[in-house]
């Protein structure tokens, strides 16, 4: 029996906290953390850095638990969206593509200012005695070349679409002896660099960055060409975050992501803002993926 007086009135208090506790309990363990991911386009120290700090800012603008979690490869990373282990994903242009063509209902919602106009840098090792130049450089034909990751969009899917229309009728192997995928534009960096590939792709965007760490021997490396724009990167959500975390939540992801103006989570991207997009801005990867054979 709990009695009259203050001993009473405590013991009252302090299970009506904890009665009023429990839907608030049960409320945040019914609500499932907003999973998300992005491929990995440069190495890992840099990921961690740039993804971390998203997870937070999001936490916190969007109420409910944010989770990041690596992917070993930009496949791996449409994988992960398509079967549902994320629900948000920071994609290239061509992996968005791949993304929203296997899981319909997805929308592409922000992507960098920057990536409305991305551009790929052609970058070549100081022996070649390539020099830069405003038209595509054919010169690079017969030298070994090596792109990033075979579903890179800055990497791959456009420097191939650039070699094709210099060299008509000719696939990179037809134009070089040997071509290389290194997996990421830092490597792909690293392995012109050191001379293990005379000619490489690079996303402009990695270059500069690597540049401005001091991780760039310009004496040994050198831009040669830079491309045509095209778009690229953004943020890809899937269309049942409606149903899970409430209507208007797609809106409030865009809000959150475009509403970021903290330098310390933007520079390690690269961009100066994020800003909105829809599913429409990609339509011309789409044509590019089918031309040169890459997308069914």
């Amino acid at each position: 029996m709990l009695g009259s007086g203050w001993l009473g009135r405590l013991a009252l208090g302090c299970l009506a906290a904890l009665a009023a506790s429990v839907p608030a309990l049960a409320q945040d363990k019914a609500v499932p953390p907003l999973v998300f991911t992005g491929i990995p386009d440069q190495d890992e120290s840099r990921l961690v850095e740039r993804f971390g700090k998203v997870a937070a800012y999001l936490e916190a603008r969007l109420g409910v638990p944010v989770r990041y979690i690596p992917v070993k490869s930009y496949p791996a990373a449409v994988t992960a969206f398509t079967n549902g282990q994320v629900q948000l994903a920071w994609f290239g242009g061509f992996t968005g593509v791949q993304a929203r063509k296997a899981v319909p209902g997805s929308q592409a919602i922000a992507q960098g200012a920057e990536d409305a106009a991305f551009k790929t840098y052609f970058i070549a090792n100081a022996a070649t005695g390539l020099k830069p130049g405003k038209d595509f450089p054919k010169d690079i034909a017969g030298k070994t070349f090596t792109f990033g990751a075979r579903a890179s969009t800055s990497g791959r899917l456009m420097p191939e679409y650039f070699i094709r229309q210099a060299f008509p009728g000719r696939s990179p192997d037809q134009v070089f002896p040997r071509v290389g995928f290194s997996g990421d534009h830092t490597r792909t960096i690293q392995l012109v660099q050191s001379g293990a590939f005379a000619v490489g792709a690079v996303d402009y965007a990695v270059w500069d960055l690597e540049t401005k760490a001091g991780k760039v021997d310009r004496h040994a490396v050198t831009v040669i060409w830079e491309s045509p724009a095209f778009p690229d990167y953004q943020w890809t959500v899937r269309g049942e975050v409606e149903r899970t975390y409430g209507a208007g939540f797609t809106d409030k992801l865009r809000n959150a992501l475009t509403g970021i103006t903290d330098p310390a989570i933007l520079e390690p991207f690269g961009r100066s803002k994020f800003v909105p997009v829809t599913n429409a801005a990609y339509a011309p990867l789409l044509e590019v993926g089918r031309s040169t054979g890459l997308l069914d």
